[in-house]
C-alpha cells in the first residue's frame, strides 16, 4: 500500500515538472550570448584604447537588405541642411545705434541742447485776431433773395446799358472779402433793379461772382 502511495508521489511531481514554463535568462543580454562576457570585453576594449579613444558599445546592428538602406539613404537627403554656420557675417554691418564709433561721430548734447535753442529763438508766435463782423441792417437778406430768384447766374433779367461794364465790376467786386458781401452791399445799394456800384455787369442780379445755387438746394433739402 504504501509502495503504491510513493508511486502515485513520484509521478505528480513528474508532471508538474513537465508543465512548468521555461525562465529565459535575462542575463544573457540582447543580441549577444552573455552580458557578463560582452561587459568585459568592452571594458578590456576601452582600457585598450586609451583616453580619448571611441569604441562602441553596444552590438552591430544587423545587416539589412538594399531595399532599406536605400529608403534611409533618401530620407536622410531629403532632411533641409539647417545648420548654423560657426560664424556669421553681417555684410551690411551693424547699425549706427549700436556702433560706438559712429555715435562718437555725431553731435554731443550740449551740441543738441545749442540746436534747439536755436530753433526756439526763430518761431514766431501769431495771435489770434477776431472775426471781421458781417454787415447788418439790410433789407432783404440772402437767404430770401436768393429763394425769391429763378435765374441762374449770367441770365440777364435788368438792363446795363453802361460802357465799360465789365471793367469796372472787376475793379469794385476786388474791394470786397467775399462774394456774399458784395451781394449785400448791392442789394442795399438798390440792387438788384439798380447797379449803382457797378457790381452787376450782365444785369443777372447777382454781384460778382455770388450764385443764389446752394441756398435754393438747401431749402429743397429741407422740404423734402
Amino acid at each position: 500500500m504504501i509502495g503504491r502511495a510513493s508511486l502515485l508521489l513520484v509521478s505528480f511531481a513528474a508532471l508538474s515538472a513537465c508543465d512548468q514554463p521555461t525562465v529565459p535568462d535575462s542575463g544573457a543580454g540582447v543580441g549577444f550570448g552573455s552580458y557578463t562576457a560582452y561587459q568585459a570585453q568592452r571594458e578590456q576594449e576601452l582600457i585598450a584604447g586609451g583616453e580619448g579613444s571611441s569604441v562602441s558599445v553596444l552590438p552591430p546592428r544587423a545587416s539589412t537588405d538594399s531595399s532599406t538602406d536605400q529608403l534611409i539613404a533618401d530620407a536622410a537627403a531629403a532632411i533641409p541642411n539647417t545648420a548654423v554656420p560657426a560664424t556669421v557675417e553681417n555684410s551690411v554691418g551693424i547699425s549706427a545705434e549700436n556702433d560706438f564709433d559712429a555715435v562718437a561721430g555725431e553731435r554731443s548734447i550740449e551740441e543738441d541742447a545749442a540746436r534747439v535753442a536755436a530753433n526756439r529763438s526763430q518761431y514766431q508766435v501769431v495771435e489770434p485776431t477776431a472775426l471781421p463782423s458781417r454787415p447788418s441792417g439790410s433789407t432783404t437778406s440772402l437767404v430770401t433773395f436768393a429763394l425769391s430768384t429763378q435765374n441762374n447766374v449770367g441770365q440777364p433779367i435788368y438792363k446795363r446799358l453802361i460802357p465799360g461794364a465789365a471793367a469796372r465790376q472787376a475793379r469794385n467786386c476786388a474791394k470786397y472779402p467775399s462774394p456774399d458781401l458784395a451781394q449785400e452791399d448791392f442789394l442795399k445799394s438798390g440792387g438788384p433793379e439798380r447797379n449803382a456800384k457797378g457790381l452787376d455787369a450782365d444785369g443777372d442780379g447777382f454781384a460778382c461772382s455770388w450764385d443764389p445755387a446752394p441756398f435754393r438746394l438747401a431749402a429743397s433739402a429741407r422740404n423734402n
